[in-house]
């Protein structure tokens, strides 16, 4: 069967509109190996999320979409018909391998080489961390090491992960008072905007809005010891106040209304009950 032939206005099917850092120009222009899309394992959600390698991983980001209904994209002389708006932003990718120390820690707890750690049948792309440059450099961050000869072993450290994390959460506060990020209780980390900030923020409200941002890139169990670690209280439901009571005063309306004959008059709730059945 022969292939269809291009018509004008067609857009390739592997076409999107992306906002992504400075550094993406180049291969925006004339696309390489060097920048590439990963599909990766997810800490929180332990499902794919789709990631950005740029420049051979030295530098990894997050891509997210945002879509609205019946959107579309007109591109020159063409209409993308694909009206999601993909956007990017850099993550630390020590992040997406601590998700498999903690993992070769449980089920076998011994020192091993990093790269018989970080295997995933699943998504077999996770290869492509071990070649980011800031991995390899921030890897005792996060465990215990030892070399024989030339050869470098790993193994999962709680305590040190709890400390870098704390580390994370510090620096994240920081750029929060620095923004001027609201963080008061009323807000969640979903909503990063700047708006004026509340009088009554505690230290407390920006430690826990930045303990958050960062679990939304570590596993569960990882968030309560990290939130412990904190010393960041449980929040508990806000205690309902009970109902007040009406207010004595009356409108003059009200004190007319009250002085007309309601004799006769039906409740409003009769209008709305059901209606009794005919007899015959």
């Amino acid at each position: 069967m022969a292939p269809r032939r291009k018509k004008p206005g067609d857009v390739p099917r592997d076409q999107w509109v992306l906002i992504a850092p400075d550094s993406l120009k180049d291969d925006a222009k004339k696309p390489s190996s060097k920048t590439l899309f990963a599909k990766l394992r997810s800490p929180m959600t332990d499902k794919g999320a789709m990631f950005l390698f740029i420049n051979n991983g030295q530098q990894v980001c997050e891509v997210k979409a945002f879509q609205e209904e019946f959107r579309s994209w007109f591109i020159g002389q063409t209409v993308q018909e694909d009206g999601r708006l993909l956007y990017v932003t850099p993550v630390d990718p020590l992040f997406l391998v601590l998700y498999y120390l903690m993992k070769a820690d449980k089920e076998q707890g011994k020192f091993q080489p990093v790269e018989q750690i970080v295997v995933d049948e699943e998504f077999p792309s996770c290869n492509l961390l071990l070649q980011c440059t800031l991995v390899e450099k921030s890897l005792h961050h996060v465990t215990e090491e030892k070399e024989i000869g030339s050869k470098k072993f790993y193994r999962y450290s709680k305590e040190k992960t709890l400390t870098w994390l704390k580390k994370k959460v510090d620096q994240t506060v920081k750029v929060l008072k620095d923004s001027d990020v609201c963080v008061g209780g009323r807000t969640q980390s979903a909503n990063f905007v700047r708006i004026k900030q509340e009088s009554d923020v505690k230290e407390e409200d920006y430690v826990r809005y930045a303990h958050g941002l960062i679990s939304e890139y570590i596993t569960e169990d990882l968030r309560s010891e990290l939130s412990t670690y904190l010393h960041l209280p449980d929040v508990s439901s806000p205690t309902p106040e009970p109902p007040t009571k009406s207010n004595s005063k009356m409108t003059s309306a009200q004190k007319s209304l009250a002085k007309v004959d309601k004799s006769g008059m039906k409740n409003i709730s009769s209008f709305f009950s059901p209606k009794g059945k005919a007899t015959k």
